[in-house]
């Protein structure tokens, strides 16, 4: 709404293309050739072009566009709520502002300097998320087999992964010196931290050894 209220369109009459300043490129990856060649006889010679088709080189997107500068940007889905991460590449500086500018308002906005290091991005904060969704799965499973309830283990697992990155996001400590906080030697998280995924573990096996640490713990007796 925020972006039509500013002028935008989505996917307007190919005959008022010639009015845009500047286009966002966001189609399939298999299809963007296709697509991409359908608009660019329409567009103005001084149009800007931002591109989030994933996968598809600058140069490349370029040549279709008739020699137009092509930023490239690589957002996550966490941008629909305003939290996203997003990676920007481009050979003209002016498109690097521009991306800035319409990216911010949606999260993180970081310029990385080859297009190489899109792939990198990719693997980290494109495909990123669902490492961390299929963690909050793990965690849920393994409180139900610990004995917990369905609601109660996913709403745990969920307050442990959103409180921690609220301390991560406070900057203040890195994120091994926060994980170093909670895995304290000798204590129930310091051994499953062992066999955890990092370490070529699995998240429910971690958490399960966790809680017969636990359980040792409170069992054991305590010196006199």
């Amino acid at each position: 709404m925020f972006a039509r209220d500013e002028g935008a369109r989505l996917n307007p009459p190919l005959r008022s293309l010639s009015e845009a300043r500047v286009v966002v490129l966001a189609t399939k990856p298999q299809a963007w050739r296709s697509a991409v060649s359908k608009i660019a006889p329409f567009l103005d010679p001084d149009a800007m072009v931002i591109s989030i088709i994933a996968g598809v080189e600058t140069a490349d997107l370029a040549e279709v566009m008739g020699g137009r500068p092509v930023a490239r940007v690589m957002p996550n889905t966490a941008a629909a709520i305003g939290a996203g991460a997003a990676s920007v590449f481009s050979t003209d500086s002016d498109l690097y502002d521009l991306a800035h500018l319409l990216f911010e308002p949606l999260g993180t906005v970081v310029d990385v300097a080859e297009e190489s290091l899109m792939h990198a991005v990719t693997a980290l904060s494109g495909s990123g998320p669902a490492y961390l969704y299929a963690l909050v799965e793990a965690l849920e499973a393994a409180g139900v087999e610990a004995g917990l309830d369905v609601s109660a283990s996913a709403r745990l697992s969920r307050a442990t992964i959103i409180g921690a990155a609220a301390l991560l996001a406070q900057g203040e400590d890195s994120a091994g010196d926060l994980r170093r906080q909670v895995t304290s030697p000798g204590g129930p998280r310091r051994r499953p931290w062992r066999c955890s995924p990092v370490r070529g573990g699995c998240p429910t096996c971690s958490r399960a050894r966790c809680a017969r640490r636990s359980s040792d713990r409170r069992s054991s007796p305590r010196p006199r």
